[in-house]
């Protein structure tokens, strides 16, 4: 009914950046918070960002100074600009969407299926 297609992933340099996509497509009616999360090897998944749909972001310590999520509501399509990569920043970045599907206007909430993020030298 509703995908989330990803995009921006790879392979940056400690202190590079990266800006990552994420463009929800189907039967949308409306789309509410759309967040960023990503994991790394051996650990759980952590929020890195979420957004209102009148554009209110949260944090966590570790990316808030760094990271910026932004949206674009007429184009149903998420945006993580990443600055000033560490290693630790190593992880799949997934995008997460809470959506009203058209028609039956039923809550539900989307994963991506999520791009790799890898800051090495």
């Amino acid at each position: 009914q509703v995908q989330l297609l990803e995009s921006g992933g790879g392979l940056v340099q400690p202190g590079g950046s990266l800006r990552l996509s994420c463009a929800a497509s189907g039967s949308i009616f409306n789309i509410y918070d759309m967040g960023w999360y990503r994991q790394a090897p051996g650990k759980e998944r952590e929020l890195v960002a979420t957004i209102t749909r009148g554009g209110n972001s949260n944090y966590p310590d570790s990316v808030k100074g760094r990271f910026t999520i932004s949206r674009d509501n007429a184009a149903n399509t998420v945006y993580l600009q990443m600055n000033s990569l560490k290693p630790e920043d190593t992880a799949v970045y997934y995008c997460n969407s809470r959506v009203i599907v058209a028609g039956t206007f039923n809550y539900l909430e989307v994963w991506g299926q999520g791009t790799l993020v890898t800051v090495s030298s």
